[in-house]
């Protein structure tokens, strides 16, 4: 092999390579072999004292950056080293060229089919071992691009130093990089092939990123965690979640506390504080807003920049792990908000990633959310399948969440979403997003298939069928979905002065007429508290005093109705202000008495619904309630049964101050009936009004129930019953 020959083969590259212009620089740099010889081409911009294996040296090829050593071939191993100097000091590194593209066409092409649903095994940064070497395999799909290059403090972020190589048709650009150290910043750089326009994107599969501003990936580290919840994951398989209690603590961790200093409490410090905390006031499942990486704290994380990255503001992934790990430990399982439906504009994500739309619809009525100012996912791309079934896999597998809440479905499903009539409708002329309704499909067939006992809960608000009914029958495929309508009418109706509510009792009674047409989660979220929504307490009408007694009211309603639960932190103790994303709860009024109460009434429901599966067993199925008296509105009563077989609870309300004393109620089998909880208690900050000893029944004439009972109701408030054992 003559050099001559060599360079004036490689003419034209070597001049796109220096340009930064080369699709494919392992056809120029790296090692060229014949029979006997070999020469080594590297481009190393303003080194000079190259050479290869400390002893080589590796002339410059006339006025360029390029060097070339050629020799016995024998006399360099398979994967030299190269060692250089300039104006940084002195460098030495095995060649990445040396070290040929490796990941399997058959995994890029399932990629490129939407079918890859653990696609970071092929992109991002990758730790591998090849060979003896140790390095990160970099892969970014950009098929916009004529060159993507890793950058760095490991090459002074020059995009001329690494450049990526293309592999076919995928629109995949691929290197492996050795000796890189664990936590290395880095970015990909990308020109794009039609205006040349250069772009520094972050990786989207990255696993760790800077904290905010800097946005910058990380290198992750190779070393796997140790876990400690495989009898948990057993568990959780073998789990009849459809008809287990599940109460649910929603939680955004910026602000759930906060250090002294304002700073943000690291995951472990949250292990520690947060998991015995929500342990203790009975809960079974924390769902966490979102933790994906996001550069805007204002989001409150739902403007997500890195699908794979936990964020850092909290420390590092294993971190997360440990968290994770020590609620499972703990007995709760952790929910992750996932946010697949849009992301931000930002110029370091995912928006025109390679100089083009990729992610996001090309066309603007399509590709840009308007209430929020972000890109809509482009769902007609298998690429986007592909990184955001793997998105949600990875946080499942990798991180042990018991599962996803997917933000803003109806987003997802409606193509005029927030857009009245300037929308493009589908290919037979509606409104609905058939490849978002495909893709929903396949997440939630995919997860229910690989990932046993974990849950997908859609945050849907809107009439759309079937959510939570299976793929196979036409539904959607969701687990549980989020009931708007009831918390709307409920909120709706407990901020009416009572004196006026007896003109509004279907509002409470409705929400029982298509309770099982889903399987339906009852949420008090962040978005209620936010936005000059005031609190929850904040919202209900009268005095001090009966503020905390329709707040007590409202939960004991919540809790006893069909239906998971769900609360925002924060409501737990009756905060009394808004819900601010930038500090700390207001643990100071958590003492207080009234706060206190209200925060020993949510234990005491989150236990005797836990405990009781007459309250949970048929959360899904009517046989589990029963109307004893839904239509006393003129004085605002609600009585009800919750039944799991033949066991029973009874629960009455009165929505008035007025108490309600000799009250004859209707119940379902005759004998001694005590009560076991009471929102008026003076345990909860209540006047203590209600039965202190057992009532017991008298056989009912002309009613629907064999027999009657006589009790006490207190104002605003209400109880539950059980009948003795005979």
């Amino acid at each position: 092999m003559k050099s001559d020959t060599l360079l004036d083969t490689l003419a034209h590259d070597l001049g796109r390579v220096a340009h930064g212009r080369h699709h494919h620089p392992h056809g120029v740099l790296g090692p060229h072999r014949d029979e006997a010889r070999i020469a080594i081409l590297l481009y190393l911009p303003n080194a000079h004292d190259v050479v290869i294996e400390d002893t080589l040296a590796a002339p410059r090829v006339g006025q360029t950056d390029f060097f070339l050593w050629r020799g016995d071939k024998t006399i360099v191993p398979q994967r030299y080293r190269v060692g250089w100097r300039d104006t940084h000091g002195a460098h030495s590194r095995h060649d990445p060229y040396a070290f040929a593209p490796e990941i399997d066409m058959a995994a890029l092409e399932r990629f490129g089919r939407g079918e890859h649903a653990a696609a970071w095994e092929l992109l991002g940064a990758v730790p591998r071992m090849r060979d003896g070497v140790a390095g990160m395999r970099f892969a970014v799909w950009a098929p916009h691009a004529e060159r993507v290059s890793v950058v760095g403090p490991f090459c002074n972020w020059d995009g001329r130093q690494y450049p990526l190589s293309a592999r076919g048709s995928s629109g995949v650009f691929e290197l492996f990089v050795p000796d890189l150290a664990a936590d290395e910043l880095y970015k990909f750089e990308i020109v794009n092939r039609d205006s040349g326009a250069l772009t520094l994107k972050s990786d989207p599969y990255a696993r760790r990123a800077e904290l905010r501003p800097a946005t910058a990936s990380r290198v992750p580290q190779t070393t796997p965690y140790a876990w400690q919840d495989a009898a948990w994951l057993r568990e959780r398989a073998a789990r009849d979640w459809l008809h287990a209690p599940m109460s649910i603590y929603e939680v955004h961790l910026g602000s759930w506390r906060r250090r002294a200093d304002g700073g943000f409490l690291g995951y472990r410090e949250l292990a520690d504080t947060l998991v015995p905390y929500v342990r203790d006031l009975g809960y079974t499942h924390l769902e966490l807003l979102p933790i994906t990486e996001h550069p805007l704290d204002d989001s409150w994380g739902y403007q997500t920049t890195g699908f794979f990255a936990p964020t850092s503001r909290h420390g590092g992934p294993d971190d997360l792990r440990h968290f994770i790990d020590a609620c499972h430990a703990a007995g709760l399982g952790v929910i992750l908000d996932w946010v697949p439906g849009h992301f931000p504009r930002d110029a370091h994500g995912l928006a025109r990633f390679d100089g083009a739309p990729l992610y996001e619809y090309a066309d603007p009525r399509r590709g840009e959310h308007r209430d929020w100012g972000t890109l809509v996912f482009d769902y007609e791309r298998n690429e986007v399948r592909s990184f955001l079934l793997s998105s949600a896999c990875w946080w499942l597998q990798e991180f042990h969440f018991d599962g996803l809440r997917v933000d803003a479905v109806a987003s997802m499903l409606y193509l005029d979403f927030s857009r009245k009539d300037d929308f493009v409708p589908n290919r037979y002329g509606g409104n609905h997003n058939l490849e978002a309704i495909e893709f929903l499909r396949s997440l939630n067939a995919l997860v229910h298939g690989r990932y046993p006992g974990a849950v997908v809960i859609a945050e849907e608000s809107t009439d759309w069928p079937m959510v939570t009914r299976p793929t196979h029958d036409g539904g959607l495929g969701f687990s549980m979905k989020w009931n708007m309508g009831w918390m709307h009418d409920t909120l709706a109706y407990f901020r009416q002065d009572p004196l006026f509510r007896s003109h509004h009792h279907q509002r409470l009674t409705f929400a029982m007429m298509y309770a099982y047409t889903e399987n339906f989660v009852l949420p008090l979220s962040h978005d209620e508290v936010v936005h000059l929504k005031r609190s929850l307490l904040g919202r209900m009408p009268g005095d001090r005093w009966q503020q905390f007694a329709n707040l007590r009211l409202l939960y004991l309603y919540m809790w006893t109705l069909p239906g998971k639960k769900l609360l925002f932190m924060g409501s737990e103790f009756a905060q009394d202000s808004e819900w601010d994303f930038a500090a700390s709860l207001p643990w100071s009024l958590a003492d207080q008495p009234a706060h206190a109460g209200v925060r020993q009434l949510i234990r005491d429901l989150n236990g005797l619904y836990v405990g009781d599966p007459s309250l949970h067993r048929y959360d899904f199925e009517p046989q589990g309630f029963q109307w004893l008296d839904c239509d006393d509105a003129a004085n605002s009563i609600l009585v009800y049964v919750r039944r799991s077989g033949e066991r029973f609870v009874v629960v009455a309300l009165n929505f008035t101050p007025v108490p309600r004393t000799a009250l004859r109620i209707r119940v379902p089998q005759p004998g001694s009936y005590r009560e076991i909880l009471n929102s008026d208690s003076q345990y909860y900050g209540g006047s203590n009004l209600g039965n202190p000893l057992p009532r017991t029944t008298t056989p009912a004439t002309h009613q629907d129930q064999p027999c009657t009972l006589e009790i006490t109701l207190p104002p605003l408030g209400g109880v539950v019953l059980r009948r003795d054992a005979s």
